[in-house]
């Protein structure tokens, strides 16, 4: 026994240090326990493995005490170390380094449980403070680093991007009472666009500087009274309009410094604790001599365990004797390592692909732009249409708000009128569209006045995708990404005009149809000699969402010409796939794949009433637990440094702490399903948790639009919904079919009778998307 191999003197030296440390971890007060379920996942032994491993019990010449596992001088393994002030580290390790899955403990009560990488906290983990503060998320060099959930002692929690150990980018900080702001950060700080909802109900939406509002913005009563303006702390900048409810302006005596003064003043950022000296600041002091040793048994040789069969060593250098079989063991933390090996380790499911950060798509339209002037002439309309006194309406329209003819134009001279502000652009009409239908879609999709106002007219300038589509049309995205402004053709508007009674009346209907949401109709006319006319419709953006999407598919059921002509390297998160480069097929849940037949049933025959073809099933992937790696930089391959994780995307469904196995089993899915509080965000079509099954074609790919399953699963998030609604049958249509009919087989081609189109359009779909059983 241990108290045998050692004297008297050490056994107390070392029963008190532990004595000590259990002590300190019981007097925190409020600690919140974490359950640790990493896991260890095999590959083949490198060249540069350890010789002979032991079970070393060590005390080391400044007094320290190491036990464990033991390989060329260094511990190499599993061990336990003490330090003489009270740290303690409970963990694996490589090389003489703390490096794998592991605990260390201050004698403050604070501990880290999670992974450590070289000595680094580094990746993901839980560190628990002494006052009672917990942070569950990623590190990089022992920095909050990703995404994170930090609860305060106080009462108060953040959960969203950190960066160097502080909130910096997307996040939701949420006080005790129930107040809790959504949007960006910097350095710790409220700074960028974002909203701010008080317990009793008023709200700030806009610009923020350093905590405060600053730039545009809107402030909103819980009456549905609001006011939009310039935020300032200084009252010279300040300058805004007041409105009722009804969306009409009036008078107020409402004063912004009351913001300022009373409804910021008693919210706070909370500090984080400091963490009193990091793992990697402990030095140890190694040495090789024999006689410190107090045991020292064999374990296993180079190249084979105890059993005499071969020995595998982790990803990062960790001791491992098995190849784990449980599919629940899997690894999630094995990305950039490639190996034939892991296949037989049943559980495990190769990345599908490389994933890269995902950047916002489009450049932003700045000063000097081609576009410039049109986009300050849409904003104009947009504030002016939206702010416009209307009276109170029932969804219940009468037929003449569908006129065709139903529609206002107002003049936007530069120097202003009766009706419009002084602008910077040029002398501009503008015309709304059956404004009546559209107020009622918006309030009929739950759209605030003054939301959609500030998404489109705020301080950020719009952003124009990089190419146009292949009717040849624009697409503008707003900043925040909730809407998608398409410039459109004169046929469109026809066909837009024409469908527009049947389209309310669908959903309106159907509360969960698939099909674009339309919010607006607009026309912008140049006046002087060029006349020219720009007409837009203002779309919702399916892809807006806290969700990275890792790949899009436009699918028709077509195959001719329906291969993206683009080399493998250059396709990444921004690429629309088409039918033949998708390789999926989608496993819905029971309840969700029902609902979504029957939408998809009730959505193509409201098409082809109406006479539409073309359109597509736009999907888009994001898949969970993806993580990317930042190149390293000279001086850390110099020294030897791993490469740190820089990019991190965490499933919003499930603990943190509980994501061992990548792939979500249906009891996951079946719970998320009973849980009101949890399915409040996911829709048909937005944010549904799904598993997605690879599949796998033969060469002739003409011939087979649906590749075989492979049995490889993926942790989705989906995306989906019916968009390019607005290509009726007409004549170049029918022409388009007789054409290339004689070239092609009539099946392949996109150009078919709506009844047909439909009738493909669902047998293809139906095989994409099956129940998950």
């Amino acid at each position: 026994m241990l108290k045998n191999r050692m004297s008297k003197e050490q056994y107390g030296i070392v029963k008190a240090w532990e004595s000590k440390v259990r002590k300190s971890q019981q007097a925190v007060v409020a600690k919140k326990r974490t359950n640790s379920l990493f896991t260890t996942m095999s590959v083949a032994p490198a060249d540069d493995d350890p010789g002979e491993i032991f079970h070393a019990e060590k005390v080391i010449s400044n007094g320290d005490f190491y036990t464990g596992q033991w390989a060329d001088n260094l511990p190499h393994g599993h061990g336990k170390y003490l330090w003489t002030d009270g740290c303690m580290y409970v963990g694996e390790w490589y090389k003489g380094k703390t490096t794998g899955k592991g605990k260390f403990s201050w004698p403050s009560g604070a501990t880290y449980e999670g992974e450590f990488k070289n000595g680094f906290m580094d990746g993901k983990g839980t560190y628990t403070g002494s006052l009672g503060d917990t942070y569950r998320g990623y590190w990089v060099r022992n920095f909050k680093q990703g995404q994170g959930i930090k609860s305060y002692s106080n009462g108060d929690y953040y959960e969203g991007d950190w960066n160097r150990g502080l909130q910096d980018g997307h996040g939701r900080y949420q006080w005790k009472n129930g107040t809790h702001y959504v949007g960006q950060w910097r350095n710790g700080l409220i700074d960028g666009c974002g909203t701010m909802v008080w317990s009793n109900g008023d709200r700030y939406d806009g610009s923020w500087e350093e905590n405060l509002p600053k730039g545009n913005g809107t402030f909103k009563w819980a009456d549905g009274n609001f006011y939009v303006g310039t935020w300032s702390k200084d009252p010279k900048e300040q300058n805004g309009t007041y409105y009722y409810q009804s969306g009409s302006s009036g008078e107020s005596d409402f004063d912004p410094n009351e913001v300022y003064m009373e409804y910021l003043n008693d919210f706070k950022i909370s500090s984080c604790e400091k963490i009193p000296v990091f793992p990697s600041q402990k030095v140890i002091p190694w040495s090789a001599n024999e006689s410190d040793f107090l045991q020292k048994q064999p374990i296993f040789r180079r190249g084979n365990d105890s059993s005499g069969k071969p020995r595998r060593t982790s990803v990062d250098g960790r001791v491992s004797n098995y190849c784990r079989e449980s599919p629940t063991d899997s690894s999630d933390g094995i990305e950039g390592y490639g190996n034939s090996e892991l296949q037989s380790c049943r559980g495990y499911k190769q990345k599908p692909f490389s994933l890269q950060p995902v950047k916002k798509q489009g450049l932003t339209i700045a000063k000097g732009h081609k576009n410039y002037e049109l986009m300050l002439n849409l904003q104009l309309g947009i504030r002016h249409s939206v702010g416009r006194p209307a009276p109170t309406t029932s969804l219940d329209l009468r037929s003449s708000a569908f006129d065709p003819k139903e529609k206002v134009w107002t003049k936007f001279p530069p120097e202003g009128s009766k009706y419009t502000p002084p602008h910077q652009s040029c002398d501009f009409r503008w015309k709304d569209y059956c404004p009546v239908v559209f107020r009622s879609l918006r309030k009929l999709f739950k759209v605030d006045p003054a939301d959609y106002m500030l998404s489109i007219c705020g301080n950020d300038a719009l952003r124009e995708l990089s190419s146009p589509g292949k009717s040849g049309s624009f697409f503008y995205l707003t900043n925040d990404d909730r809407y998608m402004i398409k410039t459109m053709k004169k046929a469109e508007v026809k066909v837009l005009l024409r469908m527009l009674p049947a389209y309310y009346k669908h959903v309106r209907a159907f509360e969960n149809t698939l099909v674009t949401k339309f919010y607006g109709l607009h026309c912008v006319k140049l006046t002087g000699a060029t006349q020219k006319k720009v007409r837009f419709v203002i779309m919702g953006n399916l892809f807006c969402s806290e969700y990275h999407i890792h790949r899009r598919f436009d699918l028709k059921g077509s195959s001719h010409g329906r291969l993206t002509d683009k080399p493998e390297a250059e396709i990444d998160a921004t690429t629309t796939l088409k039918d033949l480069d998708l390789n999926y097929i989608f496993r819905l849940h029971n309840v969700w794949f029902q609902d979504f037949c029957r939408q998809v049933d009730k959505d193509c025959d409201f098409l082809e009433q109406e006479r539409i073809m073309d359109y597509s099933l736009l999907v888009g992937l994001h898949f969970q637990e993806a993580s990317y790696q930042e190149p390293l930089t000279p001086e850390e391959q110099a020294a030897g440094i791993n490469t740190p994780p820089g990019y991190f995307l965490a499933s919003r469904f499930g603990d943190l702490d509980n994501q061992a196995n990548p792939c979500t089993s249906r009891a996951d899915i079946d719970q998320l399903i009973s849980d009101p509080t949890r399915l409040a965000s996911v829709r048909l079509g937005i944010s549904m948790p799904a598993r997605a099954e690879r599949t796998a074609r033969r060469t002739d790919y003409e011939t087979q639009l649906v590749g075989e399953p492979t049995g490889e699963l993926y942790d989705i998030i989906l995306f989906f919904g019916i968009i390019d609604i607005l290509q009726d049958y007409d004549i170049s249509k029918k022409l388009e079919h007789a054409y290339k009919s004689f070239q092609y087989d009539p099946t392949s081609i996109s150009a078919v009778d709506p009844k047909q189109y439909a009738k493909r359009f669902r047998d293809f779909i139906f095989r994409i998307f099956v129940e998950d059983t």
